[in-house]
């Protein structure tokens, strides 16, 4: 990383949701102007992936959007304009739409990178200025399945319920569906540390990825299995007497319903449905519960199925019924994926979600939420469609959308559909840093801030609440999604309460979320500034005035203002600290007033259900929503590379991230790439029922034979999710982009390759 005398900017990376710690210094002479550098923080510890490492990159006007564009009706391009055309051109477009056929033909789709002020006033937007139901987010494709079994189980859906520090200490990890050496490197050094501390790791993956090469116990069950897995060891934690009757007694319910359906998978059946063999599942329980302490953590390999919820509940199961919930060093977890994919959801941008993560149904939330907006509840509109649903009803019920963030024309299942649904809508506006795919379809497109632009807090997977802090001055062309969301509001007839400044928009995301599951009220910009994130719960236990402040003058209060920062919709400098130099880097010193501590572990008391106990769920296996057959007979599974992140956006903007992961691939086993005539690095054909995709072989035994990987962060010809299957998950809506049915063909006669 770069070496530097300046004093660094304290912030967090802009990609997963490890949300690690790094410093960023002036560096007129590098592109973004700004350069990477090391700082201690309790996640990472100085470490950075690639991507961390090059994220200032993507700050450079040369690969981002520095002007509004218009598609004109002279030419049918994008074309640029000012900013009040381009705003008054989307305050047009969805009055129309309102006008002509009402407020839930208007949708409008977030994302899991947004930070929670962004989110929150997203959410907010939606349901009081345009009054629609239709809001829904990417983040629905991350982690939902294991948020609904959390709801189900726990009564609280935070990913991991625990600091990761605590996952070197325990026994035995057993890692599902998890590449975390190239999902999240930073975080592969706990599962490390586990080892040398003389703790097992388990890994279930169809592939023998370099994470699973750290394993004690590799277990390679075939795609959409992982429940039959969970319940066949369950299975044998029965049988061998290995459950914690104590603890089932005494802090669950349930159990009798969810022990007799795993009793019906016999480790023989689970073997010939998983091709996990029997000795493997015996190894596994012996390993998992010799240990004193043990977790369980899953990722998207079972939880991005159409029966996601009911196998993130099977492990669920497995970590209860050997008392390993509930206690120091135990318990499951789930590692989400996006930035700011736990905090995204928690605050209202979701369908069925209220800030707080209260649900839109409960009417004493509504009128919470409704009391801080200063709007009559029954105002509110109710839940509407899940991600995938709103973007399948575009050009039919929904005909204009406000899209953040997201660029669902690579990132959505059925993808060459999506595309379709995209672009037969009335109205497309898109707010982003860069021009994406989804962005080059719009009527509108406008050119937002970036991570390092911009002051905002997110919450990363452990549950910790972050604050970013802006390092540099957006180009001028250039305004940030709150201040988006102001015009837009005014424009549209409410002309109070869309701020553009963060703290003042975090202040009322306290008071809404105050008492609520994921109660942030006790958190404030001046905390945030001088600890290393505050961990929600965290109510506000000695509030005064109007139950949301902390009876301190605002952490950005009062000093002369930034002209340019103020036209984006940002405090200044000299308002985020007291000199140019604090912003730089230097530490602000505050007296946090809030009492609370804020809440590391979960469930050491009790459960967040009514009677504090935790809840068996009985689950039953179930096939995937498509399975092989004589026309498609290969499993196909998707996942990400180590060098590139999610739909690829930011990250095939840089030079040495492309260079290290160029483009899309088919991973293949060397039996069935002699089966289909292919050779290493010659194009093939993979065939769904929904589409095609064509990409170069990579043949490799570390894959079983009648499965093929690809990674999903590409568009064009080898888009992965044009094969994926749109199949849903009943309770959380989750696709099923884990595995469906597809055939390889060979694109071109060896010779010609």
């Amino acid at each position: 990383m770069h070496k530097t005398t300046a004093s660094p900017t304290p912030t967090h990376c802009p990609y997963c949701a490890l949300q690690c710690g790094m410093g960023l210094a002036p560096d007129p002479g590098r592109d973004g102007g700004l350069a990477v550098v090391e700082r201690a923080f309790p996640v990472n510890r100085g470490a950075l992936c690639g991507k961390g490492r090059t994220a200032t990159e993507v700050l450079s006007s040369r690969v981002r959007l520095t002007e509004p564009l218009i598609r004109t009706h002279a030419t049918g391009k994008l074309e640029p304009a000012t900013w009040e055309e381009a705003l008054d051109r989307i305050a047009e477009g969805l009055s129309r739409t309102r006008a002509e056929h009402g407020p839930d033909a208007v949708g409008v789709f977030g994302g899991g990178g947004l930070t929670n002020e962004k989110a929150y006033g997203l959410g907010k937007f939606a349901r009081v200025v345009l009054g629609t139901s239709q809001i829904d987010y990417n983040g629905r494709f991350c982690m939902s399945s294991a948020a609904a079994a959390h709801q189900r189980a726990f009564g609280l859906d935070r990913g991991l319920p625990f600091p990761l520090e605590d996952i070197p200490r325990t026994g035995c990890v057993i890692l599902v569906g998890s590449n975390l050496a190239e999902t999240m490197p930073p975080a592969l050094r706990y599962l490390t540390e586990l080892r040398e501390n003389g703790g097992r790791l388990i890994v279930v993956d169809p592939r023998r990825t370099r994470t699973a090469e750290q394993a004690d116990l590799h277990l390679a069950p075939r795609p959409g299995t992982d429940l039959a897995l969970a319940l066949g060891l369950l299975h044998l934690v029965v049988a061998e007497g290995r459950t914690d009757e104590a603890f089932i007694g005494e802090r669950t319910s349930g159990w009798e319903e969810a022990r007799a359906g795993a009793m019906a998978h016999w480790p023989e059946l689970v073997e010939r449905i998983t091709g996990v063999s029997v000795p493997e599942l015996r190894e596994a329980v012996r390993l998992f519960c010799a240990p004193e302490h043990a977790m369980v953590l899953t990722a998207r390999g079972p939880e991005q199925q159409s029966k996601g919820t009911d196998t993130v509940g099977a492990w669920i199961n497995l970590v209860l019924a050997t008392g390993r919930a509930g206690r120091p060093l135990s318990g499951y977890g789930c590692l989400t994926g996006q930035g700011n994919g736990q905090g995204g959801r928690e605050h209202g941008q979701k369908a069925d979600q209220l800030p707080g993560y209260r649900k839109l149904t409960d009417p004493a939330a509504r009128a919470h939420v409704a009391g801080v907006w200063g709007v009559d509840p029954e105002s509110l509109p109710g839940p509407g469609r899940s991600a995938y649903e709103l973007l399948d009803a575009l050009g039919g019920d929904v005909k204009s959308l406000l899209l953040m963030g997201s660029n669902p024309v690579v990132s959505a299942p059925r993808a060459a559909h999506i595309e379709g649904r995209l672009r037969s809508l009335d109205f497309l506006a898109v707010a982003d840093v860069v021009l994406s795919e989804t962005a080059e379809l719009a009527d509108v497109v406008l050119p937002v801030t970036q991570w390092a632009e911009e002051t905002g807090t997110t919450t990363n997977l452990e549950g910790r609440v972050l604050l970013r802090r802006r390092a540099i001055t957006p180009p001028a062309g250039v305004r940030t999604d709150l201040f988006v969301l102001h015009e837009l509001a005014a424009r549209l007839g409410v002309e109070k309460g869309f701020p553009t400044d963060p703290e003042e928009v975090f202040e009322e995301l306290r008071r809404a979320s105050a008492g609520g599951p994921a109660d942030y009220s006790g958190i404030t910009y001046r905390r945030l500034a001088e600890e290393d994130g505050v961990f929600w719960p965290c109510p506000a236990e000695a509030a005064s005035g109007d139950g949301g402040g902390d009876g301190e003058d605002s952490a950005l209060d009062a000093a002369p203002d930034d002209p340019a920062a103020e036209l984006a919709g940002e405090p200044s400098a000299e308002r985020l600290g007291n000199s140019a130099a604090e912003l730089a880097g230097g530490r602000v010193e505050f007296a946090s007033t809030s009492a609370h501590p804020g809440t590391p572990r979960l469930f050491l008391d009790r459960f967040a259900t009514e009677d504090g106990r935790a809840r068996f769920v009985p689950v039953t296996h179930r096939a995937a929503a498509e399975e092989p057959d004589a026309e498609y007979p290969v499993l196909l599974t998707t996942g990400r590379v180590v060098a590139q992140y999610q739909s690829g956006t930011q990250t095939r903007r840089v030079a040495e991230l492309n260079a290290a992961a160029p483009g899309p691939f088919v991973e293949l086993h060397p039996q069935l790439a002699e089966r289909i005539g292919v050779a290493d690095g010659e194009e093939v054909t993979v065939v769904s029922r929904r589409g095609t995709a064509v990409a170069p072989a990579k043949v490799t035994r570390s894959i079983r034979p009648d499965t093929v990987f690809m990674p999903f962060h590409w568009a064009g010809e080898g888009r992965a999710n044009t094969l994926t299957h749109p199949a849903l998950d009943p309770v959380s809506r989750m696709p099923e982009f884990k595995v469906c049915a597809v055939r390889l063909e060979r694109t071109a006669p060896a010779e010609a390759a």
